[in-house]
């Protein structure tokens, strides 16, 4: 997905809310990821088609990804550090 009107970074979450994401560009996105009471962060940068694909999906807003708020993944980021 190559859109140039896309204005980055947006933000997205997982419908049960478990994970966060930041997407920063068509190749790359973050992720903040709860597992019990502890927060893990990953970063991504999107060489091979599956993380590709996964980006597409996140920008679509397709289920089970909704909008979310930058406030919300940076509190979760600062919990991750």
């Amino acid at each position: 997905m190559k859109d140039k009107n896309t204005d980055f970074p947006q933000y997205r979450k997982l419908s049960n809310g478990k994970s966060f994401y930041k997407i920063n560009s068509t190749t790359h996105f973050e992720e903040c990821q709860i597992m019990g009471s502890k927060v893990f962060y990953f970063e991504v940068h999107a060489v091979q088609y599956p993380e590709m694909l996964k980006i597409n999906d996140l920008l679509a807003t397709i289920e089970p990804y909704e909008p979310t708020t930058a406030t919300e993944f940076q509190q979760l980021f600062e919990k991750s550090m």
